[in-house]
């Protein structure tokens, strides 16, 4: 049964990845511009604009362009960056490297202790712990990840003289030699993530702590921490599991936000300059890494369902 459910969600993750590349190349069609001219300037004359043109297969009908992209894509060819001259599958490979190391920092941060905090919230539900926990997670998830990386670094680089106030390392950088600099990145997109996170775990222990077998397991004797942890907990995470994978989702768009602020070389600043530079290879290539993640995140998210819940079988 696992088999076929895995066969299956791979086959739906190649549909939606055919899908994007089909989104994101009509796009890339349809942006305003020229091509051509964003890569010769303003004082090209007409004669090498049409040379850049033949040269990029822009002259070329679109849909021939895109057989001509997707078999590349099938082959590892993601291109040529139209602004760097270099493969696009080396810049990626090096940028997506910088923000995975920055995105599990932030997750090894966060998960852990939204997952606390909500269960504390939980516990102690209508007392001052909930009370504190969620009027704090409310002010961290009503604040753009620009304002709180603007404020971190007001506070610990300004004030405190703790942390840089940039992350601009070397892009060919190793990011753990470096580990510094992606403190204040990773706090600010530990602290919206937090929020999400942490109110949803309060919601679902809110609801494990009254179900019968709680009630049960109180009724045997068991110690109230071994209840909380081992039947209500457990339980709760099922909803949660939901939210940290959408969480991936969300920080891969958190990213370009935080990695601009921080002036952090990773694939969202990355993607950012693809789109102000119409480097249209990049932005293809960057848009359907973002996609494979996610879906792997969301498959990851179900086959942990099936190990927290023996009740759900997949078919």
């Amino acid at each position: 049964m696992m088999v076929r459910f895995l066969i299956r969600r791979i086959g739906f993750t190649l549909l939606t990845l055919w899908l994007v590349s089909v989104a994101v190349f009509a796009v890339t069609e349809v942006l305003p511009g020229d091509v051509a001219q964003a890569v010769l300037g303003q004082q090209a004359t007409a004669e090498s604009l049409a040379a850049v043109r033949a040269k990029l297969g822009l002259d070329r009908p679109p849909v021939e362009r895109y057989v001509a992209w997707m078999g590349g894509l099938l082959h590892g060819d993601l291109g040529v960056s139209l602004r760097m001259g270099v493969p696009v599958a080396s810049i990626l490979g090096q940028r997506l490297q910088k923000s995975l190391a920055l995105a599990a920092l932030a997750f090894l941060m966060g998960i852990p202790l939204s997952i606390l905090l909500g269960t504390l919230a939980g516990v102690f539900r209508d007392r001052w712990p909930d009370t504190a926990i969620t009027v704090g997670t409310l002010v961290a998830v009503s604040l753009p990840e620009f304002v709180t990386g603007v404020l971190l670094i007001v506070v610990f680089a300004g004030w405190l003289h703790w942390l840089p106030p940039s992350s601009l390392i070397d892009a060919q950088a190793n990011p753990l030699q470096a580990l510094r600099f992606l403190i204040l990145p990773a706090l600010a997109l530990t602290l919206v993530m937090l929020a999400h996170t942490a109110r949803m775990t309060r919601a679902s222990m809110v609801d494990a702590l009254r179900t019968a077998y709680v009630r049960t397991a109180v009724l045997k004797g068991l110690p109230w921490r071994t209840v909380v942890v081992k039947h209500a907990l457990r339980n709760a995470l099922l909803p949660t599991i939901t939210v940290i994978a959408m969480n991936v989702g969300w920080l891969i768009g958190g990213l370009v936000v935080v990695e601009n602020v921080f002036s952090y070389p990773g694939v969202g600043r990355l993607l950012l300059d693809a789109v102000s530079y119409r480097d249209v290879p990049v932005l293809q290539a960057v848009t359907l890494a973002s996609a494979l993640i996610f879906s792997l995140a969301s498959l990851l998210a179900d086959l942990l369902y099936a190990q927290l819940d023996p009740r759900i079988r997949y078919r």
